[in-house]
């Protein structure tokens, strides 16, 4: 019987924007040939990340029929590769293969050197975002050299001495951590542990950001919001009116894509599927999709835009997801994680991931004063948009594109 791992998957994502920062800025610039295998590992790293993103997203709205959905891809795929660290045989190709990584064109050692790559890039100082970012070992066992070393070289992991045998003092110091990196968002992530727990790993990210042009709250207002035809919420719905925006009308998914920007060089593509179509997009969402979207969506006058102003949450057991992504065997007692500890056999007994999104009108004081201060007489002609039905958010870096976050809004008034 295998001793038991808790593996702790949170991100408190804030808005009115969310993760943005262009991860080439972490490629060096002092060597051309440095600097195009980075480029190259990081394209790899993010377009897998897609990949998984994706097809994970897909398994969670088959669970979750009309509920909201909001979850990091960062937030999982990292704490997942920085597992595979101490993986081993055919525990260590499932996790990788399950996060969609082709370990011909990308060997082991080449996905661990990329996560660091764009840890350290999103670590990065910036004025006009916050952004908290990291993973925690709660340890209660003697930890391999060679694994304690990759994680605090390449996931800047901290590790934390724990006395597994007092279960709610090292309950407390684990939720107690989680609470104050991302600053009281995601507070209990574990109700409770295991006896025979004797470690636990964590991976938090909180980021706080904000609309290049934020919406004007004198101009938000109560309206419907159709959770389906015949059924709806009245809801805050914020209005911006008389804008220049990148657009797409996407006839062959029937949706209609915009694109906001936020401050700090990042965009969210709301979609918004026509009705009863919500399900045809779903299944055709992928990094194909996301590309053919990017692509496609041109500047466009937008005489009003019509938004609900909402706070979602959600909580996942990823036990119940991940093996449909062929990641199974961390969960058994075949799992391989020899190269954590020679102590004791592990595996995973529990796998949490809980998000926050808030979307609301304002960012910061100077993104607001940008805002237009003027208002024209009439309305020009131009494209309405009205998102009062159930429509998709993801997030995504700029350069390259890489989706960081992705979203189901089904009833802004569901916490």
């Amino acid at each position: 019987m295998s001793a038991l791992l808790l593996l702790g998957l949170l991100v408190a994502t804030l808005c009115p924007a969310v993760l943005c920062h262009p991860v080439a800025t972490a490629v060096p610039q002092d060597a051309h040939r440095e600097d195009t295998a980075d480029a190259t590992r990081l394209v790899g790293l993010v377009s897998s990340n897609a990949d998984f993103a994706c097809s994970l997203y897909k398994q969670l709205a088959l669970l979750n029929q009309d509920k909201n959905i909001i979850f990091s891809p960062l937030s999982i795929s990292t704490a997942l590769a920085f597992l595979a660290l101490g993986a081993r045989g055919s525990t260590l190709t499932e996790l990788l293969q399950g996060l969609k990584f082709n370990l011909t064109e990308m060997p082991e050692k080449e996905i661990h050197q990329g996560f660091r790559q764009l840890l350290l890039t999103l670590r990065q100082p910036q004025e006009q975002l916050q952004l908290n970012l990291g993973n925690a070992l709660f340890v209660g066992l003697k930890l391999l050299p060679d694994f304690e070393k990759g994680a605090q070289e390449l996931y800047a992991a901290e590790a934390f001495d724990t006395n597994f045998q007092d279960l709610d003092t090292a309950k407390k110091l684990i939720n107690d951590h989680v609470a104050e990196k991302t600053q009281g968002k995601i507070m209990d992530l574990f109700d409770s542990l295991d006896s025979d727990t004797v470690m636990v790993l964590v991976n938090f990210l909180l980021f706080k950001a904000h609309w290049e042009n934020p919406f004007n709250p004198n101009f938000t207002y109560k309206s419907r919001f159709y959770l389906k035809k015949d059924k709806w919420v009245d809801v805050p719905m914020m209005k911006k009116e008389i804008f220049n925006t990148p657009y797409f009308r996407d006839d062959r998914l029937s949706c209609t894509v915009v694109q906001l920007n936020y401050v700090g060089n990042a965009s969210a593509f709301f979609i918004l599927p026509d009705e009863d179509k919500m399900q045809e997009v779903e299944a055709s969402l992928s990094l194909e999709t996301l590309k053919r979207w990017r692509d496609s969506v041109q500047a466009e006058w937008i005489a009003q835009l019509h938004l609900p102003k909402f706070n979602i949450s959600s909580e996942f057991n990823l036990k119940d997801v991940l093996p449909h992504l062929g990641i199974r065997e961390v969960f058994t007692d075949l799992a391989n994680f020899s190269g954590i500890t020679e102590d004791v056999n592990i595996k995973i007994s529990k796998a949490v991931h809980k998000a926050v999104l808030d979307v609301a009108e304002k960012g910061t004081e100077a993104a607001a004063a940008t805002g237009f201060g003027f208002v024209p007489v009439s309305l020009p002609l131009g494209t309405t948009l009205r998102f009062d039905r159930p429509f998709l958010i993801a997030i995504v870096s700029t350069n390259p594109p890489s989706i960081l976050f992705l979203s189901k809004v089904t009833n802004p008034l569901q916490a």
